[in-house]
């Protein structure tokens, strides 16, 4: 069962920074940098072991890595580019491993409507379902998608590609509102 989202002040000050210069570089650049991602996991370290102690620091390395491991396996099919995961554990090294979980359900679902959007916008719906029925049976074969369809790598250029920096920033968004006014998803 989710926890309720709950941020400080202060946390959500970082997090804004953070994920605002992101969005930012990945929208102009196509790229998260280095030095961003290590800003924030660092800022996220501090914050978290002065603002709680020795806790604070266990809460931003569970954080740090869940939102390593929940990114990894979709960059090694190569679904989310390196910044990417980089920058959700960025993210949870700054709000911790519960909260790191409702950013990326909230980026999951909020990023998949707008991407969905894009797609009626764009005229490729019936092109991506197509793709979708490759990716599925790939996966099922135990074979990595991108391997079947340079279209389905993001290193290319190749497929429709949304900067994902950004469709984070929308989650984070969500995420915050949700914590500002204590609200909760279901039961």
């Amino acid at each position: 069962m989710l926890t309720q989202p709950t941020l400080s002040g202060v946390a959500q000050a970082l997090l804004g920074i953070l994920i605002l210069v992101a969005a930012g570089y990945d929208i102009r650049y196509r790229r998260i940098p280095n030095w961003l991602v290590l800003a924030g996991i660092v800022t996220g370290f501090a914050w978290n072991t002065f603002s709680s102690g020795l806790s604070g620091l266990g809460h931003a390395a569970a954080g740090l890595g869940l939102g390593f491991a929940l990114y990894f396996p979709l960059y090694l099919l190569r679904a989310r580019g390196a910044g990417d995961v980089k920058l959700l554990a960025a993210v949870g090294a700054i709000v911790g491993p519960g909260n790191c979980f409702w950013v990326f359900l909230l980026t999951a679902v909020l990023g998949g409507i707008i991407a969905m959007l894009m797609l009626l916008v764009r005229g490729r719906v019936r092109h991506t379902f197509f793709n979708m029925s490759f990716i599925m049976s790939d996966l099922l074969k135990l074979r990595a998608p991108y391997k079947s369809s340079d279209e389905l790598d993001v290193t290319t250029s190749k497929g429709m590609r949304l900067p994902h920096g950004a469709m984070m920033a929308v989650g984070v968004l969500a995420f915050v509102i949700m914590a500002q006014f204590n609200l909760r998803i279901g039961g």
